[in-house]
């Protein structure tokens, strides 16, 4: 069984950064948290195999929270929608926060309820 080389300090920063770009959301609302992440992927991603994993795996989390923060904002309507927008919100952020950490430790994060669009 061989072990997997432990990233570099620059990859693992990358990686983080992937995570981390998704707090653009508050500079560019709803769409932020996707283009911060997805432009940090674009330019980094054939720099190492860690660094895209993560980028992928960062984009994939973003996408799959937007049509969830949709969803929960359609059912608003019917009241049930406030408390998951505010579960979601909470949940959105400790993820991210999580992720950048593990990213920089050289942790690969899997983010839970993730859909997979890239692969």
């Amino acid at each position: 069984m061989s072990v997997a080389p432990q990233p570099q300090q620059e990859e693992r920063t990358w990686a983080a950064l992937c995570h981390a770009a998704a707090f653009a959301t508050f500079v560019l609302p709803t769409l932020g948290s996707i283009i911060g992440p997805l432009v940090v992927w674009l330019v980094k991603k054939d720099v190492s195999p860690f660094v895209n994993d993560q980028g992928r795996e960062a984009i994939n989390f973003q996408i799959s929270f937007l049509i969830y923060a949709v969803v929960s904002l359609v059912l608003c309507f019917v009241l049930i929608g406030i408390p998951l927008l505010i579960a979601l919100g909470i949940f959105w952020l400790i993820e991210v926060i999580v992720a950048s950490v593990n990213a920089s430790n050289g942790i690969a994060h899997r983010y839970p309820l993730s859909i997979p669009f890239i692969k």
